[in-house]
């Protein structure tokens, strides 16, 4: 247990010790931003050059103070914008010009050139740099218009921008400046000879435009006579080659009629020998036609037909042949059976054929249409049953009749019973 509260006890004061040295490291550690340099003061150093300074510079990154030893600075290298306006200021000729101008400036990054800065301008305020660099471009800028006309300065203003960052460049150097940009936005002066100037070189331009003018409208005129003279002369030897092709085509026109109307002769000949030919052609065409069709309409159907009629001839006599061997055969089997029958012969038919003869009364009976009966009863109720028994009187009346015409009483047989039996009707013709 002492031992554990002894290792919590360590780990805590190592803890307490490591929050310590970091709070420690931090407060010496220094961060340098982009836009600035971190000059640390306080320690001899020796530069590239053998100078012996007594401070170092950090561009960026990050950088450890020694101790009481060290004290650090920032010092800010952003762009300072400077608006620059001279007036009166005599350029080459003693013309008082009015010139304005904008600047971009900054404390110069250059190991060799920052020295310089750090000891003009190392913890004043960045507003004494631009008041600085503001003075010193107007001095030489008044500098550089004094070597140019006005002309020069207004015509070529790029130029002077350049002569006046030359001109400037030592001193920023030693200043340890840098000069980014320097532009002339204008320049005036209180004479009005830039305007001066300007309407005498208008009036130049106007007169040789004047005289340029005169120039063309003469030599316009002139170019105009000539192609007027060279029109007239084209348009003749113009109308003499038209003249020239017009009767060279009206030579060929009567050359091509010619030959046309001898070509449209010789076309109509043979378009006539081609129609004759397919006339006659056409002739043979129908003859062959009508031929054929006399053999399909004509002579076919006979032959046909003489055909038919020879076989339907013969298909009828052998018909009739077969229908009257036939025929003789069931007589004479009838004439047999009719014979071994007997007397009792035609009962036998009449039994046998006893269905066709009920079926044929059957249609006597229902072949007779009463669309509408009136009963007259005397009042003793036997008009309905004589109407009711007037049917199987008709079929008793319809047998009497087959028995008058055939002689087989029906009637009788059906109600004697005496319906011979087929074995029978065999023995009695047998015997």
């Amino acid at each position: 247990m002492e031992s554990l509260i002894a290792l919590l006890c360590g780990g805590m004061a190592a803890a307490a010790l490591l929050g310590s040295i970091a709070l420690v490291a931090k407060s010496f550690l220094y961060i340098c931003e982009p836009s600035e340099v971190l000059i640390f003061s306080g320690k001899n150093r020796v530069l590239a050059d053998g100078t012996k300074v007594g401070y170092r510079i950090v561009f960026g990154g990050r950088a450890f103070r020694t101790p009481i030893v060290e004290r650090v600075d920032r010092m800010d290298v952003r762009t300072i914008p400077i608006d620059i306006r001279i007036t009166n200021a005599y350029s080459k000729g003693g013309i008082p010009l009015s010139v304005h101008a904008i600047a971009n400036t900054k404390v110069a990054k250059d190991p060799a050139l920052i020295g310089n800065a750090i000891e003009r301008f190392l913890g004043r305020d960045p507003a004494e740099i631009k008041r600085v660099a503001k003075e010193t471009l107007e001095g030489h800028l008044r500098g550089v218009l004094a070597t140019l006309t006005p002309e020069e300065v207004n015509e070529d203003r790029l130029r002077f921008a350049d002569a006046l960052t030359q001109e400037a460049d030592e001193d920023f150097r030693r200043l340890g400046l840098h000069l980014d940009t320097l532009k002339v936005q204008s320049v005036t002066d209180d004479v009005n000879y830039l305007n001066s100037i300007g309407r005498e070189s208008i009036a130049a331009v106007l007169r040789d435009a004047q005289v340029a003018e005169a120039n063309n409208l003469s030599s316009a005129e002139q170019a105009e006579a000539q192609a007027r003279r060279a029109g007239e002369v084209a348009a003749q030897e113009a109308g003499a080659d038209i003249v020239q092709a017009q009767n060279q085509v009206a030579t060929e026109q009567a050359e091509l009629n010619a030959k046309a109307r001898s070509e449209e002769e010789i076309t109509e000949q043979a378009a006539l020998q081609a129609r004759a030919e397919a006339e006659l052609e056409l002739q043979n065409v129908r003859k062959q036609l009508e031929e054929l069709r006399l053999l399909a309409d004509v002579v076919l159907p006979a032959q046909a037909k003489q055909q038919a009629e020879t076989l339907q001839a013969r298909g009828e006599a052998a018909y009739v042949a077969e229908s009257g061997r036939a025929m003789a055969h069931v007589l004479q089997l009838m004439t047999n059976a009719w014979i071994k029958a007997g007397p009792d012969a035609r009962d036998i038919f009449l039994i046998q054929n006893l269905e066709t003869v009920l079926e044929t009364v059957v249609k006597r009976v229902n072949a007779i249409d009463v669309d509408e009966v009136t009963l007259l009863d005397a009042g003793d109720g036997t008009a309905l049953p004589a109407y009711v028994a007037s049917y199987p009187a008709m079929v008793t009346g319809i047998l009497k009749e087959l028995e008058a015409s055939t002689g087989v009483d029906v009637v009788g047989i059906l109600s004697s019973g005496r319906i011979p039996s087929a074995k029978s009707t065999q023995n009695g013709g047998q015997s």
